[in-house]
C-alpha cells in the first residue's frame, strides 16, 4: 500500500506537470485564447478518477498562484484570477472533479472496452468540458458589465456567450473526441499501478 501511495503522488505530480506544459499551446482568439489546458485538466481527472481526480489541477493552479508561469501564455499570479478569464481557472478544477467522479476509479477490468464504459467515460469528459465554462462565463459576464464592454443592443449574457463560448465549441468538441479514446486506453493501465483490487478510495 505504501508503494501505491508513492505512485499516486508521483502520477499526480506528473499530470500536474503535463497540464503546466500545456501553457505553451495557446492560440489567440479575441479576449480568450484557445488553450489545451482545459482538456488536459479534464483528461487527468478522468484518468485518475474518484478522490484523486482534482489533485493534478489543484497542484497546477497552486503553482501558478505562487508565481510559476504555468497559466496560458506563461502567465501567473493573482492578477490572472482577477482578470476577465480568471473564472476559467476554478472552472478547470470543478470540471476535473466532476469528470473524475462520473468516470469513477479506473480498473484493470476496463482493459476490455465495453459500450457502457465508453459511454461513461465519454459523458464524464463531455460533462467536465461543459462545467468548466460555468465559473468562466459568470466571471467574464461580471467583468464585461463592470468594464462597459457590453454593447447596448446585447445583454451581458449574450455578449459573454458570443465572446467566451460559441467560438470555442468546435475546438472543444474536437478535443473531447481525441480525449475519449486516450482515456479509455490509459485508465486500465494506470489502475495496475495506482489501485489495489480492494481499494475503495
Amino acid at each position: 500500500m505504501k508503494n501505491k501511495n508513492v505512485l499516486k503522488i508521483s502520477f499526480i505530480a506528473l499530470f500536474a506537470a503535463i497540464i503546466c506544459v500545456g501553457c505553451f499551446i495557446r492560440i489567440p482568439l479575441g479576449v480568450i485564447p484557445i488553450v489545451l489546458q482545459n482538456v488536459l485538466c479534464i483528461l487527468c481527472g478522468v484518468l485518475l478518477g474518484g478522490l484523486l481526480a482534482g489533485a493534478p489541477t489543484a497542484l497546477f493552479l497552486l503553482a501558478g498562484l505562487i508565481g510559476l508561469p504555468v497559466y496560458a501564455g506563461g502567465t501567473s499570479g493573482l492578477a490572472v484570477w482577477m482578470g476577465p478569464t480568471g473564472g476559467f481557472l476554478p472552472g478547470y478544477l470543478l470540471g476535473a472533479i466532476v469528470a473524475g467522479f462520473i468516470a469513477g476509479k479506473p480498473s484493470v477490468e476496463q482493459k476490455k472496452i465495453t459500450w457502457k464504459n465508453a459511454l461513461r467515460v465519454s459523458l464524464a469528459i463531455l460533462a467536465g468540458m461543459v462545467i468548466l465554462y460555468i465559473p468562466g462565463v459568470i466571471r467574464f459576464s461580471f467583468w464585461a458589465t463592470a468594464a462597459g464592454k457590453v454593447p447596448a443592443e446585447k445583454t451581458a449574457f449574450a455578449y459573454t456567450m458570443a465572446a467566451c463560448v460559441i467560438p470555442y465549441i468546435p475546438g472543444d468538441l474536437l478535443k473531447t473526441v481525441v480525449a475519449i479514446p486516450v482515456a479509455l486506453k490509459l485508465r486500465p493501465i494506470l489502475a495496475q499501478y495506482l489501485y489495489e483490487n480492494t481499494d475503495k478510495d
